[in-house]
């Protein structure tokens, strides 16, 4: 399996060289965070006035977090570090209070981001010469531009085809001979459900590989889309606070993501003493980011659950790597008491070949009890007239998902394009209890 590299001397650095210059960006960081209104006020208070201050990376653990929450109190420019004549970019995120999280590049920013993400897809493989079709949203979300600059960078024609329109995606998709699909994993599944009403067959198309980001979902979901697409799928993880996509991303090895950390730092925390956990045990992920002045974020909490995977991978990369996102410290669903993910939901079904493409989770009071129902579609051939069939299938699901969740749940199943379907980011649970 040949092996190519974007920078190969950052990319195989030695830990000792990575973290000199790693103390040496966050000082830095630290030196832009100072004159924020955010941060002038809150450093100090921890004991730092200035950059001098910060002797060795474990002085990190003084800083303060970082909350969206922050952000959103900030808005809109109490986190800016330079003047806004320096700004030549500007990214937001709405919340459910309609306050927007918004972040801020100037050109040398945008031009570090753009080399990390081409870093990212030349790790999968990627060259100037493949075609690439662009599926996420373009506009306020750094899901689609920020992909879109670093596959430019790389010298590889770029279709900002955004979502939507699936006619006209498979269309493209012929014409242009696509090679690579950036996409929600979602959406890849939905366009997979329509092949047959445009007359397309996976074989027809030239296409080699899929990123699939921007949502949280299962190995079995990756596996499912190889299969059906007969292709490569990558998985990768980045959010607006930290410029989306590159953040993290899989090599040809597809052995969990590479974390870039010259220009980010990672922690795991115990989300609920706030302590760091060690390589290998689960916690929330909490990023510094290295390599922006116009905005930057001191151990911002992501929310997002996962783990460092000890010891090197085998493409020769230094930078250490992070398992998949098992889900959000928010969105874990306390069900009748008991803990439960979507993404173990997701994990079960979907390693079922009967089931489809798209599914929900729904949430209901049942008197004082909670009631979970997964509602999902099934294949075409699964969906018999034979009801003894339906009900066989729709029992091992039952009973599937009891031994993994410990709940047993009421199961629906349902014809394909039955469910509600996004363009954008799957909408994949339904809690009803919050409406009463």
């Amino acid at each position: 399996m040949e092996i190519k590299y974007w920078d190969q001397d950052i990319e195989t650095i030695s830990r000792d060289r990575l973290e000199a210059l790693q103390l040496e960006r966050l000082k830095k960081t630290v030196s832009q965070a100072l004159k924020t209104d955010f941060y002038g006020g809150k450093l100090p208070e921890r004991g730092i006035k200035s950059a001098d201050d910060l002797k060795s990376l474990d002085d990190l653990r003084n800083l303060p977090f970082t909350t969206k929450n922050d952000l959103r109190e900030s808005y809109p420019y109490g986190m800016l570090a330079v003047d806004r004549s320096e700004v030549v970019r500007m990214h937001a995120s709405s919340g459910t209070t309609g306050t927007p999280t918004t972040i801020y590049l100037t050109a040398d920013d945008l031009a570090a981001c753009t080399d990390i993400t081409t870093r990212s897809v030349v790790a999968t493989g990627a060259e100037s010469g493949d075609v690439f079709q662009n599926m996420m949203t373009y506009g306020l979300f750094t899901g689609g531009i920020v992909l879109h600059y670093g596959a430019e960078n790389l010298g590889m024609m770029v279709i900002p085809a955004s979502s939507g329109n699936t006619e006209r995606q498979f269309r493209m998709m012929k014409d242009f001979q696509t090679s690579i699909i950036h996409a929600t994993p979602s959406y890849m599944l939905y366009l997979h459900s329509r092949m047959a009403d445009f007359g397309i067959d996976p074989a027809q198309l030239n296409l080699k590989k899929a990123y699939v980001g921007a949502e949280p979902h299962s190995e079995d979901v990756r596996r499912k889309i190889e299969r059906l697409w007969g292709i490569d799928v990558y998985n990768s993880y980045g959010l607006s606070e930290m410029n989306g996509p590159g953040l993290a991303f899989e090599c040809v090895h597809k052995d969990a993501m590479h974390v870039w950390e010259d220009a980010y730092i990672m922690e795991i925390i115990n989300p609920d003493t706030l302590e760091p956990l060690p390589d290998g045990e689960e916690g929330e992920l909490v990023l510094t980011i290295l390599h922006r002045d116009a905005m930057p974020l001191i151990r911002y909490r992501t929310r997002d659950l996962t783990r460092i995977i000890p010891g090197q991978c085998a493409c020769g990369r230094t930078h250490r790597r992070l398992a998949r996102m098992k889900g959000r410290t928010d969105d874990m669903l306390i069900i009748n008491g008991v803990n439960v993910f979507p993404s173990q939901i997701e994990e079960v079904i979907m390693r079922m070949p009967e089931v489809g493409t798209n599914y929900l989770i729904v949430v209901q009071k049942a008197g004082p009890l909670d009631k979970l129902i997964v509602k999902t579609e099934i294949t075409r051939e699964s969906m018999t007239d034979d009801t003894r069939d339906l009900y066989n299938l729709k029992q091992r699901i039952v009973e599937h998902l009891r031994a993994s969740i410990t709940i047993k749940p009421v199961v629906e199943l349902h014809e394909q394009g039955a469910l509600p379907v996004s363009e954008g980011k799957a909408k994949r649970v339904l809690d009803e209890r919050e409406e009463n």
